[in-house]
């Protein structure tokens, strides 16, 4: 049989790179994609093809997905979009530029990546796109409102896809993690000291908590799950003859989904006001 090949973006850390080394496991030809030169170093010391993919540049991704493509001599079986960032911040205190900035890493790009493969697809008879989405584009939770935007943004995009692609050989399928052991909170910390002023804020007294849940490591959150629960789902994803349209992680995840099916908006939002 010929080896699967697949693309996964973000993979430095956390759920990509989990992703990457179970999926070369599982016998595919995985392209662990990073938006840094020495993060695809670092990997390609590992053995893994690692194009330089940054969804807020363009043209990374244009080149990034060439080199794919050459390297396979055309085809590629599976995309998964996964690169992502966090900005905590009130939604009062967010600037504009702040919430483009994110919906051009965690939205924009990965559009254009996913239509740039859909030809690809269309051309060879089939392809799995994979999105990893959040339990945050479920339900939304305080300070997390730029995260929350993108991943809302990201699910109903996704869904139209999904949507329009039935009939085709190709498949979409939405992957929504709750805690999961990761480096978002690390990763978050440069984007909050650059675009959110809490000092001058009208809640500077309330960014005491967000500050020490940003800046303290407190070890697993609860429900926390390591990322490898991320990637049985998402080989799941990848194999099945019928794929789900969305597959949940972690019991947080599970938990708000059926609370978000059965409870009022009211009583949801004082679920989630009392954690």
């Amino acid at each position: 049989m010929t080896q699967k090949s697949i693309l996964i973006t973000g993979c430095s850390s956390g759920i990509g790179l989990d992703a990457a080394h179970g999926l070369r496991a599982a016998g595919w030809r995985v392209f662990a994609s990073c938006r840094r030169q020495a993060d695809c170093d670092a990997l390609r010391a590992q053995g893994f093809e690692s194009p330089l993919i940054d969804y807020a540049d363009p043209d990374s991704i244009v080149n990034g997905l060439a080199e794919v493509l050459e390297a396979t001599g055309g085809p590629l079986d599976a995309l998964y979009n996964n690169g992502a960032y966090a900005c905590p911040g009130a939604v009062e205190d967010l600037p504009v530029a702040a919430l483009r900035a994110i919906f051009e890493t965690n939205l924009f790009g990965w559009h254009e990546l996913t239509r740039l493969v859909i030809p690809v697809m269309r051309a060879q008879g089939h392809g799995r796109i994979v999105n990893c989405s959040s339990v945050l584009g479920l339900v939304a939770l305080k300070w997390r409102g730029a995260y929350v935007a993108s991943k809302f943004a990201l699910e109903g995009l996704t869904d139209v896809l999904r949507i329009e692609m039935t009939g085709t050989p190709i498949k979409v399928i939405l992957i929504e993690p709750g805690p999961v052991t990761s480096k978002i909170r690390e990763n978050a910390i440069p984007h909050f000291e650059k675009w959110v002023d809490w000092e001058n804020s009208a809640r500077a007294d309330e960014y005491k908590n967000v500050l020490d849940r940003l800046y303290t490591d407190r070890g697993p959150d609860k429900f926390e799950l390591p990322a490898s629960a991320v990637t049985k789902k998402l080989l799941h994803a990848l194999t099945s003859p019928r794929p789900k349209a969305r597959y949940y992680v972690t019991t947080a995840t599970y938990l708000m989904g059926l609370l978000r099916r059965i409870l009022s908006t009211r009583w949801l939002d004082a679920v989630i006001l009392r954690g």
